[in-house]
């Protein structure tokens, strides 16, 4: 039902709008009224779509494409009963229409029932005279079933309805990734290429499938034959970009990157890569520049302020670092890896309340590496929170049991508190799986090291027949 849009179209909106607006009744013929509702779904205007269905079926009761896009809504509106019912009445009247077949499909499909709605796309394609439409329609609901090779079969054939529906190439090459079939996708896109040498999407394809072969010269010339094709083609230049970076080129690659900054609005990722290449470079002003510009253009862009705030830590300017990372936790509070560099820069700094705070934040929001479980556990002995401290290393325990450098810690904490059967349990069970990792008590409880109790479980477990 794609309809085009001239002045005759532009006329007829017109009078229905004038109609809406002065309350009066005119008449359309059907077509106009199709002409109006496809626009208005179009342009995203679904009350007035609705409006336009219901006063054409008005006028035009028996009208089998207005019925269709009623349909169409309610389907939008996820009324699939209301739907169904209708689209069965329509079947009833016309059985070779294959919009109807299409629309029951639909509906199988937000149910679910991917398989039945196959079975109906299938029957459509038989009688329809737009091929294209319905085997994307069949390639999409075999990806939605992860059936990749069927999938890719209705792709290729909507491809070759239409060697410009780049949609339907793209899906392809989704397929061939997903099935790791990287040199199949090389030589479906050589093939293509072989009748469509200009193609610039095909050429990027072929850039990236090399990228992940990790054959970056055969990746570079791929991209470079995208930029001949297309010279405006922003992707291609960001691709050739992380292609250079990996050839540690990275003069070129900031080239690369920055002609993109004059063909479109600079993206927050060119500007973070061409920051990253001058950090390599060791231009220390320029990368923290590009850092900068990255986080202005986008400050939802957590790489942007991790960047800026791992370039301080790693120069040692701890102050500067903690400026943005707590200026990136203002901007999104949760944000994990802004939580975790919070807490290490803190630590760093001595500030053990802060960084304590941090490690819990980061655990909390499901960050659960024995790093953060160990390192939050001894900043609170260090703290002399040490109930907060077993509870911490108990929790440990759940993600990692019997984890020797959780268990050795809590044995110190429970020897330390005067629960001494428990700080016996821990001991004996860290003994069993790391008894070198004894100097951990040692380290962090000398007082506990030395009592006499513990010096006797040590020695039993080094000489067992005593």
């Amino acid at each position: 039902m794609q309809l085009s849009s001239n002045e005759h179209n532009n006329f007829s909106l017109e009078r229905f709008e004038s109609m809406l607006k002065t309350n009066s009744v005119l008449f359309f013929d059907s077509e106009e009224f199709e002409e109006i509702v496809h626009h208005y779904l179009e342009n995203g205007k679904i009350a007035l779509a609705k409006k336009a269905t219901k006063l054409g079926l008005e006028q035009h009761p028996s009208s089998t494409n207005l019925k269709l896009f009623q349909i169409e809504m309610y389907i939008f509106e996820n009324q699939l009963d209301i739907a169904d019912e209708l689209l069965d009445e329509l079947y009833q009247l016309e059985q070779s229409n294959e919009e109807i077949y299409i629309q029951k499909a639909n509906i199988f499909s937000r149910r679910d029932k991917h398989k039945e709605a196959i079975t109906l796309l299938e029957q459509a394609l038989e009688i329809t005279d737009d091929e294209a439409d319905v085997l994307s329609l069949l390639g999409m609901e075999y990806l939605f079933i992860e059936d990749y090779e069927n999938a890719k079969y209705y792709f290729m054939k909507c491809l070759e309805e239409d060697e410009e529906d780049y949609s339907a190439l793209y899906n392809i090459i989704y397929c061939f990734e997903y099935l790791d079939e990287y040199e199949a996708a090389i030589d479906y896109l050589n093939d293509f290429l072989n009748k469509n040498p200009y193609c610039e999407v095909a050429w990027h394809q072929v850039g990236k499938q090399y990228y992940e072969l990790k054959d970056y010269k055969k990746a570079l010339a791929a991209f470079d034959f995208a930029i001949i094709s297309d010279d405006s083609f922003i992707g291609a230049y960001l691709e050739k970009g992380k292609v250079l970076e990996k050839m540690k080129k990275y003069e070129e690659a900031i080239e690369s990157y920055s002609i993109t900054l004059g063909l479109d609005d600079p993206t927050s990722y060119a500007l973070l890569r061409i920051g990253k290449c001058y950090e390599k470079l060791g231009n220390a002003e320029m990368a923290i520049q590009f850092f900068t510009k990255c986080v202005e253009e986008d400050s939802l862009l957590d790489k942007g302020w991790i960047a800026i705030t791992d370039f301080y830590y790693k120069s040692k300017q701890f102050q500067k670092a903690l400026y943005y990372i707590e200026k990136a936790i203002n901007i999104d509070s949760e944000n994990v890896l802004y939580w975790k560099r919070y807490a290490k820069i803190n630590n760093r700094l001595n500030l053990f309340e802060e960084a304590e705070v941090g490690y819990r934040k980061a655990l909390e929001l499901g960050n659960y590496e024995m790093e953060s479980w160990l390192t939050r556990g001894d900043i609170l002995i260090n703290l002399g929170e040490y109930e907060a401290a077993v509870n911490n290393f108990n929790q440990a325990l759940e993600f990692y049991p019997e984890n020797a450098e959780v268990e050795y810690r809590l044995s110190g904490l429970y020897y330390t508190l005067s629960e001494t059967d428990k700080g016996a349990f821990h001991l004996k069970n860290a003994l069993k799986s790391e008894p070198e990792y004894v100097m951990i008590i040692e380290e962090l409880f000398p007082l506990v090291f030395e009592m006499k109790n513990v010096k006797e479980i040590i020695g039993q477990h080094k000489n067992p027949s005593l």
